[in-house]
């Protein structure tokens, strides 16, 4: 059998962990998942993820790759892999992928969730996966503001000092706020997001439910492109990885 390349559908906690990319000195979802797969496998790999995830942000669904000979069924990998994995990260399906499949290069969009929970008093079973927000948010002013940043633009505004990239325009494909209860859910699909984008998304949105700016302004931020104009990067906890679409599949 020649070299063979799984497709894992995972899914993982990121509160002890230093995000994704494996890091020299501090613990990663990356190299915990390489680590396991060595095991299984009895080689190196190299397990290509769908993207960067921030030091404690989570993943309710990620793709990641990586290519072996190993004769192991593809239906089988989850249990072998998830019985050498700590308890917050799970594989939660395998299946073989074409040559050409690579978990970042062949995803199209991606979609992000923030939450916040919305309440005078801290939910302790919410601690690790909402951002706790005891003031009143307006919710109208909220909305308004998440549609402004719909569409084609330059997102320098909204992303902090991090890895270079080519282009900072990225079209976002639809970004919207609900509500449950005290639980406010932000989503934000777009293909492809720098770094802590998401996260100054939703602080803007926080913004400009306190009056700080006004929705109306949002496209003339974006296109004056000073991130000192724009909200708060907001806490990584709340955050994580949503929805993943591929040419010939979805996750999540």
């Amino acid at each position: 059998m020649g070299e063979r390349n799984f497709i894992l559908h995972l899914r993982y906690d990121g509160t002890a962990y230093h995000g994704w990319q494996r890091q020299r000195e501090d613990i990663t979802v990356q190299e915990t998942v390489e680590q396991a797969v060595e095991t299984v496998c009895g080689h190196p790999a190299h397990v290509v993820g769908c993207g960067r995830t921030d030091a404690g942000v989570h993943a309710m669904n990620y793709c990641a790759n990586f290519r072996s000979d190993c004769t192991i069924p593809a239906d089988r990998v989850p249990f072998a892999l998830n019985a050498r994995l700590p308890r917050d990260i799970a594989v939660l399906d395998c299946r073989e992928g074409d040559a050409s499949f690579n978990a970042i290069l062949s995803c199209q969009k991606k979609e992000y969730v923030y939450r916040i929970y919305n309440a005078p008093i801290r939910d302790p079973f919410l601690e690790r996966i909402a951002c706790f927000w005891p003031q009143k948010l307006d919710l109208d002013r909220m909305c308004q503001a998440a549609a402004a940043f719909e569409g084609t633009h330059d997102f320098r505004a909204v992303r902090s000092v991090g890895t270079e990239t080519k282009t900072t325009v990225r079209t976002v494909y639809h970004c919207t706020v609900s509500k449950k209860g005290d639980l406010i859910t932000i989503a934000v699909c777009a293909n492809g997001f720098l770094y802590n984008m998401c996260r100054a998304i939703v602080g803007t949105m926080v913004y400009a439910s306190y009056g700080k700016l006004n929705p109306s302004d949002i496209p003339e931020l974006l296109e004056i492109g000073d991130r000192r104009l724009t909200g708060p990067t907001m806490p990584p906890q709340g955050l994580a990885l949503n929805r993943l679409w591929y040419p010939d599949f979805e996750i999540g």
